[in-house]
């Protein structure tokens, strides 16, 4: 089983997206909910190459991006390869 890692906004229309496609694939994962939290937010710009944006989404340590990345790999059908 795949190590998911997603950091998010609780009011992020594009985290609640992203997340919602890992429910439909019935993948746990571990949120960081990073609200107001600049700390946290640093600490993530710093796995995530530098972007600052949410969602950001790890699956085995490896960055994987945002909403629009993990629908991407969904609609090239290697999302579910990365899940296993």
């Amino acid at each position: 089983m795949s190590k998911i890692e997603i950091y998010t906004w609780s009011t992020c229309p594009f985290c609640i997206r992203a997340k919602g496609l890992l429910n439909k694939k019935g993948a746990e994962y571990t949120e960081y909910c990073i609200d107001g939290d600049e700390e946290a937010r640093h600490k993530m710009a710093d796995r995530a190459n530098g972007r600052t944006s949410l969602p950001q989404i790890f699956i085995n340590d490896q960055h994987i991006g945002g909403c629009d990345d993990i629908y991407e790999l969904e609609f090239q059908g290697e999302l579910d390869f990365l899940l296993k």
